[in-house]
C-alpha cells in the first residue's frame, strides 16, 4: 500500500496516534511502507500502544509523548519529525465529557488544532520545491460537526454545520480552522468527516465494546431514552483505508464525508451484538433481558447519516468488509482478548460506567 503521491519514503506525523483509529492507521502505514511514522500522543485515557507495538516494523515508529495544546510541544514535534504528511487525529472526542467539562475540549480540539495547522504551516513554507509540492494536512473529523438528521436526507460535503454538543461544536471550530488555512495562506489541506467507528483495540467506554463487556459479565445494559437514535457505522479498517487513499489521490481543498452506509437504532445495535453473544454461548437467560432503557443524554442527535457518494466517484473507494461480519469480528475479538480490556480497565480505574454526566450509569 503506497500512501504517498509519488513513493514510499515518507515521514509520516500523526497526532493522535496512539489512539485507537489513530493506532489503527499507524499500523497500516509501519505495515505496507517504509515510511517512518512520528507518532504525537498525550497518551490519555483512550491511548495504547498495543496493535502499534505488534508491528513487524515497529522501529519504524518514533512516539511523541506531547500534549497538542501545548504551542512548544507541537513546534518541537513538528522539528523532529519533519513531516511530509501530517494526519491530524488528535482529539478530545467523547460527548458526554464534553457535556461536563467543555473546557478541555476547547484546548485539545480548537487550540490545538490551531497550534497543529500554524506551525505546520510555517514548516511547509520553508520545504524545498518538491517536497512543499507533495505535502499534505490531513484534518480529520466527525459528521457530528453537521447537528441531528430527521427521518429522510443524509450528510454530504455541501451539509451545513449545526453542532448540538461541547464536542461537536469544538470539532466544528478546527474544521473551520482548516478550510481557513487553505484559503487564506494555500496551505495544502484535505479535510474528512466520519460516521461513527468501531472495532478492536477501541477504548470500552464507547456503545460496542461496552454492550459486548455487558454481555460478558451479564450486567444491565443501558440505552438512552427510547433507544430510537440512529447512527452511521463505520469499521475502522475501512476508515484507515479511506484515509490513505485520500492522502494519495485526494485533491487539496476538498472535503469528503466517509461513511459505510449502515444506519441502525441505538436499540438495534445493542440486539444484534445481544443475538451476537447469545449464538455464540448460548444460555437460559438472553443479553436482551439485560436490556434498560435510562434518561436521555442533554441534546441527544435524533439521527447521523453519511453519503459517501463524493469518495465513492471520484475515488473509487468503498468499503471492504460487510458490517454483519465486521461487528462479528469485533465480538470475537472482545471475547478473546479480556487480558487487554482489564489493563486498559485497570489503568484508567474504569469500571464499565458512563465518562461524563457524573458517570451516570448509561452512555
Amino acid at each position: 500500500m503506497d500512501i504517498n503521491i509519488k513513493d514510499n519514503n515518507l515521514r509520516v506525523l500523526i497526532t493522535g496516534g496512539a489512539g485507537f483509529i489513530g493506532s489503527h492507521l499507524t499500523k497500516q502505514i509501519l505495515d505496507h511502507t517504509n515510511s517512518l511514522v512520528f507518532n504525537l500522543d498525550k497518551l490519555s485515557y483512550a491511548s495504547d500502544l498495543t496493535l502499534i507495538k505488534s508491528c513487524e516494523k515497529y522501529k519504524n515508529h518514533n512516539l511523541i509523548k506531547a500534549n497538542i495544546a501545548d504551542y512548544s510541544n507541537c513546534m518541537n514535534a513538528i522539528k523532529l519529525s519533519d513531516p511530509d504528511i501530517i494526519f491530524h487525529l488528535a482529539a478530545e472526542t467523547h460527548v458526554d465529557r464534553s457535556i461536563d467539562d467543555a473546557k478541555l475540549f476547547i484546548e485539545s480540539n480548537i487550540v490545538g488544532t490551531f497550534n497543529i495547522l500554524e506551525i505546520a504551516k510555517n514548516h511547509w513554507l520553508k520545504l524545498n520545491k518538491t517536497r512543499k509540492q507533495n505535502f499534505r494536512f490531513i484534518h480529520i473529523s466527525t459528521d457530528e460537526v453537521f447537528g441531528s438528521l430527521g427521518e429522510i436526507g443524509s450528510f454530504n460535503e455541501k451539509t451545513s454545520y449545526d453542532p448540538r454538543s461541547p464536542y461537536s461544536a469544538s470539532k466544528a471550530s478546527s474544521d473551520h480552522l482548516a478550510n481557513a488555512w487553505f484559503h487564506t495562506y494555500n496551505f495544502p489541506v484535505i479535510k474528512t468527516n466520519c460516521s461513527n467507528n468501531f472495532g478492536p483495540f477501541q477504548f470500552p467506554e464507547k456503545l460496542i465494546p461496552l454492550v459486548i463487556q455487558k454481555c460478558i459479565t451479564k450486567e444491565t445494559i443501558p440505552i438512552y431514552g427510547d433507544g430510537k437514535n440512529i447512527r452511521d457505522w463505520l469499521f475502522v479498517e475501512d476508515h484507515v483505508n479511506a484515509l490513505l487513499l485520500i492522502a494519495k489521490k485526494g485533491k487539496v481543498g476538498q472535503s469528503y464525508c466517509i461513511g459505510a452506509k449502515n444506519e441502525l437504532t441505538n436499540y438495534e445495535i445493542v440486539s444484534n451484538i445481544c443475538e451476537i453473544f447469545d449464538k455464540k454461548y448460548p444460555s437460559n437467560l438472553s443479553c436482551k433481558n439485560l436490556i434498560k432503557f435510562v434518561e436521555d443524554r442533554p441534546g441527544h442527535d435524533k439521527r447521523y447519516s453519511i453519503d459517501p457518494q463524493k469518495l465513492m466517484e471520484n475515488l473509487n473507494w468503498e468499503p471492504l468488509f460487510s458490517f454483519q461480519k465486521a461487528l462479528e469480528f469485533t465480538v470475537d475479538w472482545y471475547i478473546h482478548n479480556q487480558n487487554w480490556i482489564k489493563r486498559i480497565e485497570n489503568k484508567n480505574f474504569y469500571k464499565g460506567e458512563r465518562l461524563g454526566l457524573n458517570k451516570k450509569d448509561s452512555f
